[in-house]
C-alpha cells in the first residue's frame, strides 16, 4: 500500500466516523408552530409537552401515564448539548429534556400540529416552547 492510499483510507475513515458521530449527537427535536405560538416537536413533527409534577429534571411520568405519554427516548449514543439534556428515568431508560424539564409527546395527538395534550390534567401539562 503507499503512503498515498494509507492517507486517503485515513482521511475517509476519520470522514465517516464525524458523520456517524454528528449524526446521533443532535437532540432529535425541532422546532414547529402551533395556534399557541412556537412549540417544540419530535423529529416527526408531534408536539412535545412537559409536566408540572417533573422536578428537578426527574420525571414523575411513570407506569399508565407513560403509556398516554410517551417519553421522548434517547439512544445510548445520543449526546447533550446546550439547553438539551439526557436524564435517567426510573426503569434505567434515558429520557430527552430541555432546560431542565423532561420531554414527552400525547398519545392522543395524531398528527403533527396537534396540540389536544395542552392543559390536559387540571393544567399539569404544558407545550414544550423554545
Amino acid at each position: 500500500m503507499t503512503k498515498l492510499s494509507i492517507s486517503c483510507l485515513f482521511v475517509t475513515t476519520a470522514i465517516s466516523l464525524a458523520a456517524i458521530s454528528s449524526a446521533s449527537a443532535a437532540p432529535p427535536t425541532k422546532g414547529g408552530s402551533s395556534a399557541k405560538g412556537d412549540i417544540l416537536t419530535d423529529n416527526k413533527g408531534m408536539t412535545l409537552y412537559t409536566f408540572d409534577k417533573d422536578v428537578d429534571g426527574k420525571s414523575a411520568c411513570n407506569g399508565p401515564c407513560a403509556t398516554n405519554w410517551p417519553v421522548l427516548k434517547a439512544e445510548a449514543s445520543d449526546k447533550a448539548d446546550a439547553n438539551y439534556t439526557i436524564i435517567t428515568r426510573d426503569d434505567g431508560s434515558r429520557q430527552w429534556a430541555y432546560k431542565g424539564k423532561p420531554l414527552y409527546t400525547f398519545a392522543k395527538d395524531q398528527k403533527p400540529g396537534d396540540i389536544t395534550g395542552d392543559g390536559f390534567l387540571n393544567n399539569a401539562w404544558h407545550l414544550a416552547k423554545p
